[in-house]
C-alpha cells in the first residue's frame, strides 16, 4: 500500500495553505518556507495554479496520484458536475468520515484507526480507508479504542461535525444522513481547476 511517510508540515508549505486543522499547520510562521531561499518571488503560471489546487485536495484527503485519478474517472462517468462529484466521493471515504466526526485529530490518525481494524460499518469490520460510505450507514468504533476517540473529541472541543452526518457522542456512533454538498466542505477549493488540469 503506497502512502506518503515524509514530513507533513512540508505538504502545507508546498501548497501554501494548511491541509490539517492543527496549530502546527495553521500558524502563518510555520507556513513560510525556512532559510535564506524561503521566499521565492515567482508567480505561478496557469499550469502551476491548477497543479497547486490538485495537490491541495490530494494532501487534504491523504490520497496518492493513481488513486486520485481513479476517483476522478469515476466522478467523470457519473451524471452531473464532475468537480462536485469528485469532492463528494472524497468526502465519503471512511477515513474522512471518522475525521469529520472528530474521532481523530488528523486524516493520518483516522486512516490508522481504519487500517488497524478498529472501525465497523453496519456492524462489520472495514479496514479499507478508501471504503465509500452510503446514506444510512452506521459507523462505530470497537470498545477497545473508544477511549482514543473520546480523547480526540476533547482535543477538538470546538469542532463542528459535518452537516451530512449525525454523531452520537454517548454511544460513539456516526450515521450518514445525506450526501455531502460542496458548501459543507470545510476548506476552499476550485474543482474546475482540478478537472482542467487533467484535460
Amino acid at each position: 500500500m503506497a502512502r506518503y511517510t515524509g514530513p507533513k508540515l512540508k505538504l502545507s508549505r508546498r501548497v501554501g495553505t494548511p491541509i490539517v486543522d492543527t496549530p502546527k499547520h495553521t500558524s502563518k510562521r510555520q507556513l513560510q518556507a525556512n532559510g535564506m531561499h524561503g521566499f521565492r518571488g515567482r508567480r505561478l503560471r496557469d499550469y502551476g495554479i491548477r497543479l497547486n489546487e490538485k495537490q491541495k485536495v490530494k494532501f487534504h484527503y491523504c490520497v496518492m496520484e493513481a488513486q486520485f485519478r481513479r476517483i476522478l474517472a469515476e466522478a467523470g462517468r457519473r451524471p452531473g458536475n464532475t468537480g462536485d462529484l469528485l469532492m463528494q466521493l472524497l468526502e465519503r471515504r471512511l477515513d474522512n468520515v471518522v475525521r469529520r466526526a472528530g474521532l481523530a485529530r488528523t486524516i493520518w490518525a483516522a486512516r490508522q484507526l481504519v487500517v488497524h481494524g478498529h472501525v465497523r460499518v453496519n456492524g462489520k469490520k472495514v479496514d479499507r480507508p478508501s471504503y465509500v460510505v452510503s446514506v444510512g450507514d452506521v459507523i462505530t468504533l470497537k470498545d477497545k479504542v473508544q477511549k482514543l476517540g473520546k480523547e480526540a473529541m476533547e482535543s477538538l472541543a470546538g469542532l463542528e461535525v459535518a452537516g451530512w452526518i449525525e454523531f452520537n457522542p454517548s454511544e460513539m456512533t456516526i450515521k450518514v444522513v445525506a450526501l455531502p454538498t460542496t458548501d459543507q466542505i470545510p476548506f476552499d477549493v476550485n474543482t474546475n481547476l482540478i478537472v482542467e488540469f487533467y484535460r
